[in-house]
C-alpha cells in the first residue's frame, strides 16, 4: 500500500500556537492602546508632571529644592523621582490594566474574542504582555525627561543607586499590573475594577501600613506599598534600618512615653514581596477569567 500524500492544505490551516496566539494578541492591544485617548491621556501626565519637576527646580534652584536638602546628584534623583516614579506606576496600572479583563465582559467584546479557536490564557497574556509594554513607553519618556534635568545639573555623574531605583520601579510595575488584571476578572464592570484598584493602590496599602505599625506595632509585610517602599530607600544614604522605634508624645495630648515604631522593608524582603504579588495575582486572575462564564 502506497503511502498517502500530504495535503499542503492542512498545515496552512493549522491553527497558531500558544506563542502565536499570544503575539496575535499582543499586536492588537497595542493598537487599540496607540489609537484610544488612554494612551495620549497617560503620555500628556507623564509629561506634565515631568515639566511641573522642571519648572519648579529651574524657579526655584537646584539649592533650595527640597528645603536645601538636594547637595549631590544622588538626593537630586532621590527627590524627583521618589516623587513621582510610584504614582506614575498606579497610573499605568490603572490606565492600562483596571479593565483589561473586565472590559471583555462589560462590553460584550468578550463574546467574540472567546467564540474564536484562541485559548483564553493566551488572551490573558498577551493582554498583560501588552499593557506593561505601553507603561514601559510611558516610564521611557518619563525617565528620559528625568535624566535630561540630572545631566543637566549634575552632568553624566548618574548615580548606581538611581539605576537600582529604577530596576525596583520596573518590579514594582509588574506587581501593580498583575494585582489590577486580578481585580479586572474578579468585576464584570470597568468602574468596579478601576476603583477597587485606585482605592487600594493610592490609599488602601498604605492606610493598612500606617494602621499596623502606628497602633499595632506590627510589620505589614504582606502589604505591596510596604514591598515597593524600597524605591525610595534605596537612594537613601544609609539605607534607613528596618525596625526605628522611638519614645514620642501620643497624638492629640501632651503625655510622653508612647513607643513609636515604623518598619523599612529590607531589599530581599522588598523584592520578594513584589514578585509574590505578581505570582499570586497573575495566576489567580488567569484562573477567574478561563472559568468565568460569558452569560
Amino acid at each position: 500500500m502506497s503511502k498517502p500524500e500530504f495535503d499542503p492544505s492542512l498545515q496552512r490551516n493549522k491553527l497558531p500556537s500558544s506563542v502565536q496566539q499570544v503575539g496575535i494578541i499582543v499586536r492588537n492591544e497595542m493598537l487599540n492602546y496607540f489609537r484610544s485617548r488612554r494612551f495620549l491621556a497617560l503620555s500628556v501626565i507623564a509629561l506634565l508632571i515631568s515639566g511641573t519637576l522642571t519648572v519648579v527646580v529651574w524657579h526655584s534652584g537646584i539649592s533650595n529644592v527640597g528645603g536645601g536638602t538636594v547637595t549631590d546628584s544622588l538626593g537630586f534623583y532621590s527627590l524627583w523621582w521618589g516623587f513621582a516614579g510610584t504614582l506614575l506606576v498606579v497610573f499605568c496600572a490603572v490606565f492600562f490594566g483596571g479593565d483589561a479583563i473586565s472590559g471583555e465582559f462589560q462590553n460584550k467584546t468578550g463574546y467574540f474574542l472567546v467564540g474564536k479557536p484562541i485559548r483564553r490564557s493566551s488572551i490573558y497574556i498577551g493582554k498583560w504582555i501588552a499593557a506593561c509594554a505601553a507603561s514601559l513607553i510611558i516610564f521611557g519618556i518619563f525617565t528620559a525627561i528625568t535624566l535630561a534635568n540630572g545631566i543637566g545639573y549634575y552632568g553624566l555623574n548618574v548615580p548606581y543607586l538611581f539605576v537600582e531605583a529604577f530596576g525596583f520601579t520596573i518590579l514594582y510595575l509588574v506587581a501593580a499590573l498583575g494585582f489590577t488584571f486580578f481585580f479586572s476578572s474578579v468585576f464584570k464592570t470597568s468602574s468596579m475594577s478601576i476603583m477597587v484598584t485606585v482605592i487600594l493602590l493610592l490609599f488602601g496599602f498604605s492606610l493598612i501600613d500606617t494602621l499596623l505599625t502606628g497602633l499595632a506595632h506590627v510589620e505589614p509585610w504582606f502589604s505591596l506599598a510596604y514591598g515597593s517602599g524600597i524605591v525610595a530607600n534605596v537612594m537613601t544614604t544609609p539605607y534607613p534600618a528596618h525596625i526605628l522605634s522611638a519614645m514620642g508624645k501620643s497624638a492629640g495630648t501632651l503625655a510622653n512615653g508612647v513607643l513609636l515604631t515604623s518598619f523599612n522593608a529590607t531589599i530581599p524582603e522588598g523584592i520578594a514581596i513584589m514578585m509574590i504579588y505578581f505570582a499570586a495575582t497573575a495566576v489567580m486572575g488567569l484562573i477567574l477569567f478561563e472559568r468565568k462564564e460569558f452569560n
